[in-house]
């Protein structure tokens, strides 16, 4: 991400993040019309709803000092990864791959990598389908490649992870092994209900499938009469 030298350190904030938030705009809506052509095609809404946000300037500071990097802009830029951020959140888990392979078949849309934490959950349940891309923003001097983070999970998963976040704020990182204990019970309780109704919903699926009307072969009694 190239920013002017020349720029005093608030002209350079106000375009960095001037940068992310267009990359914010720009991979919101290709997904949301990457959602309404699945729907178009399948009569399927694969997407729930979609988040966005911006890190606060008090959130990239203390990342930044949690990491050992200096305050900079260039040490924003370069070591973070999170600054914009969007949330795709889903109905089942088999959505979350197949959403994830639509985003990265976008010519412009670089996965520089993937964190899969649904085939590999971390120690304490927590479920999602991580992706940091990079996408241009077109400006009057050429294009510039901004990081995005994508975070694809179920509404279940979505639910969970937003208790954690609570309570990991709450107790700054040491909550108490008990409460610990029961967030990890809950999250395997989050894993069969997304299983239960990803199955529920394929009999349905199926069952309508059943009910249909056969189509006229052309072949009755009738006709050949």
């Amino acid at each position: 991400m190239n920013i002017p030298k020349s720029f005093d350190q608030v002209d350079q904030w106000k375009s960095v993040i001037f940068l992310y938030d267009s990359a914010l705009r720009e991979i919101n809506t290709k997904i949301e019309i990457l959602n309404n052509e699945f729907v178009h095609i399948y009569n399927y809404n694969p997407i729930e709803h979609i988040k966005s946000r911006l890190k606060t300037p008090d959130s990239i500071v203390k990342k930044l000092k949690r990491y050992g990097y200096d305050v900079t802009i260039d040490n924003m830029v370069e070591k973070l990864n999170d600054i914009a951020g969007i949330r795709i959140i889903c109905s089942f888990t088999s959505d979350i791959y197949q959403i994830a392979e639509m985003i990265t078949k976008q010519s412009d849309v670089t996965v520089l990598y993937v964190k899969d934490y649904i085939e590999n959950p971390k120690p304490n349940g927590y479920k999602s389908y991580h992706m940091v891309v990079t996408i241009p923003i077109y400006l009057t001097d050429g294009p510039v490649d901004t990081k995005v983070e994508v975070q694809i999970r179920t509404v279940a998963m979505d639910f969970w992870a937003s208790l954690e976040h609570k309570i990991y704020y709450k107790f700054e990182g040491n909550a108490p092994a008990y409460l610990q204990q029961e967030l990890k019970a809950c999250a395997d309780v989050v894993n069969m209900l997304d299983k239960k109704m990803f199955s529920l919903n394929q009999a349905i699926l199926e069952l309508s499938e059943a009910q249909k009307p056969i189509p006229d072969g052309g072949d009755s009694k009738a006709e050949e009469e």
